[in-house]
């Protein structure tokens, strides 16, 4: 037989992945301004490309005292950029430093003769960093909106009508729909990560199917699963977890709907005396705006009269999530508007009954009382007795707790997401996923 030879890293094809704002790192600040679930999402794609045999570099922004290279393993480094000084620079105002950006990012890519298959950029200002690039290096170049700016000002302006004026100097709606615009008919394909935006790329924005393909977000199988029940009970006690513990998580800000869940609680506190709410939000330190937030919220929690009962965490280390999510005996995503919603994903995988709002397009994925629940949390009395019902309802609590498992392991591990974004890359015609719950569900079994 021939003597086999390993393949040599730098013998791999190099995949570049494109997010600029936020602090990016093999180990992310997650909670931090501007660093949340897409810094998940990328790094976790990343490493599942290196595993089917790629190299990936993830360009970000430098800023402060940031090395210029991090690595994650050995195929996959964090390469950052300068631009626009040492400060840090809100995703809402980076596209007018991203030129300067640019130009240093072809700098270091030719001094290191480094060649792409393909470029995959997050969010409206990376797009637009990484079409200057596809097209200097005439390299196809995809596109994954994670959230989109028509949505976002209509949910905004709806939910908060008396702050209309002050939306555009704050979130710089006109600059960002233009560049979606453009970067939209620029790039070589959009990747929608849920039916809402897949309907609204094609209604909104005028994008042609064609060009659009829709893979949903991940999540980490070798993390969130469910565990026995004597070892959730020494979660919870090691927690410190007493009562039917409702659990939501996520960065202090507005959009994440705390306040609508502090609301809708008392209809749960009066029917269940043993609950408690849990809010884990904000990073490891807080800004002035953020401490703000949480000041409002928690002068909420006393008016509801239930102070004693709403608990806040402090924030939650990514290496124990999992227990966390374990340890709940209920997790609502409340979020006024939520591309996808990447906690309720890794809380269902982990076992845990779990509420989603229906301003978002995960709940189209699932099958109401058999993977979660979903509730509009902008009605308290909807949101306060979907949640409720879990806890009057043993059998329903089980098998959401079986079943929301189950739909996780079905369509969101990050392996099968790595591949379905390396196969619509490959062969262009390749169809979007079929992500309304049509498919993966078990034979209907009532009992327990």
């Amino acid at each position: 037989m021939p003597e086999s030879h390993p393949i040599l890293p730098s013998e791999l094809p190099r995949i570049a992945l494109i997010s600029t704002h936020g602090y990016v790192a093999a180990v992310p600040p997650l909670g931090a301004a501007d660093t949340g679930g897409q810094v998940v999402y990328v790094l976790e794609l990343a490493k599942k490309f290196a595993q089917l045999g790629y190299l990936v570099d993830i360009w970000t922004r430098r800023f402060a005292d940031q090395p210029e290279i991090d690595e994650v393993n050995e195929r996959v480094q964090v390469i950052r950029v300068p631009c626009g000084g040492d400060a840090f620079i809100r995703k809402e105002d980076l596209w007018e430093f991203l030129p300067e950006w640019c130009e240093n990012a072809l700098k270091f890519i030719h001094q290191r003769g480094y060649v792409y298959r393909f470029i995959n950029s997050h969010y409206w200002d990376a797009g637009m960093a990484g079409q200057c690039l596809g097209a200097a290096l005439d390299v196809p170049h995809i596109h994954t909106p994670h959230s989109l700016g028509i949505w976002k000002k209509r949910q905004m302006e709806k939910d908060y009508p008396q702050n209309k004026a002050s939306f555009e100097a704050q979130y710089n709606f006109t600059r960002r729909i233009l560049e979606e615009r453009r970067l939209y008919g620029d790039c070589d394909l959009v990747i929608a990560t849920t039916p809402p935006q897949y309907d609204m790329l094609l209604d909104a924005y005028d994008v042609p199917s064609d060009k659009i393909r829709m893979v949903p977000p991940g999540y980490d199988d070798t993390r969130f699963f469910p565990v026995s029940a004597p070892t959730r009970e020494t979660l919870r006690r090691r927690l410190g977890f007493e009562g039917n513990v409702i659990l939501a998580l996520g960065r202090l800000a507005r959009n994440k709907g705390y306040d609508l869940l502090i609301e809708a609680f008392p209809l749960v506190a009066k029917r269940h005396p043993n609950a408690v709410l849990h809010l884990a939000v904000g990073g490891e330190e807080t800004n002035a705006r953020e401490r703000t937030i949480l000041g409002e919220l928690r002068a909420l929690a006393t008016r509801t009269g239930f102070a004693d009962r709403i608990r806040f965490g402090s924030f939650i280390p990514d290496a124990e999530l999992p227990d966390y999510y374990r340890a709940a005996d209920l997790f609502v995503l409340c979020s006024r508007y939520e591309p996808f919603g990447m906690t309720a994903i890794e809380a269902m995988a982990s076992g845990t009954p779990t509420v989603v709002t229906v301003h978002g397009g995960l709940h189209r994925a699932l099958s109401f009382g058999r993977h979660a629940l979903f509730a509009d949390p902008f009605d308290r009395e909807d949101l306060g007795i979907t949640m409720a019902k879990v806890f009057r309802h043993p059998r329903l609590k089980n098998r959401l707790s079986r079943m929301g498992a189950h739909k996780a392991r079905s369509l969101f591990t990050w392996s099968g997401i790595a591949q379905q974004l390396l196969a619509v890359v490959n062969d262009p015609r390749e169809l979007a996923l079929a992500q309304d719950d049509v498919e993966w569900d078990e034979p209907w079994n009532d009992g327990d």
